[in-house]
């Protein structure tokens, strides 16, 4: 069951992925599917990496996952090793630039830059992207 869903992210074989925000967890339903696999969070048979309200999910064009995790202040991307942390990795909140204070949503533009709301600060913050590859954000 779901508690709280806030973000979804439709991929281009119609799977659907939620953020499951008072579950701490990210469920993927599989087109045509009524049962859920927890792909990160709490219940993850890969369990690599902590949650705390994730509000928002995006998969990139390598098919990456990338989420905000609420109350843990950052956002969080995989890549072929796993989940790691890529912005706000302070484990705190804050307001310099490498710091968000709860994340709401995030999105890429056509250059890969990342811009996340960063709603307790009342601001948008820009991340640029370091090359040609989004795996170097990792």
């Amino acid at each position: 069951m779901l508690n709280r869903a806030l973000g979804l992210f439709v991929d281009v074989n119609f799977d659907l992925y939620i953020a499951d925000h008072e579950n701490n967890r990210i469920q993927l339903f599989r087109q045509g599917q009524q049962n859920a696999i927890t792909v990160a969070g709490s219940g993850s048979l890969n369990a690599t990496i902590t949650l705390d309200h994730p509000t928002h999910i995006v998969l990139d064009m390598e098919k990456y996952l990338f989420i905000v995790d609420q109350h843990n202040h950052r956002i969080i991307g995989s890549n072929e090793d796993g989940f790691h942390c890529i912005v706000g990795c302070t484990g705190s909140s804050g307001s310099s630039a490498n710091t968000l204070n709860k994340p709401s949503s995030m999105a890429f533009d056509s250059f890969g830059n990342i811009y996340v709301v960063d709603e307790f600060n009342h601001r948008i913050q820009k991340f640029l992207r370091l090359n040609n590859t989004l795996s170097k954000y990792l």
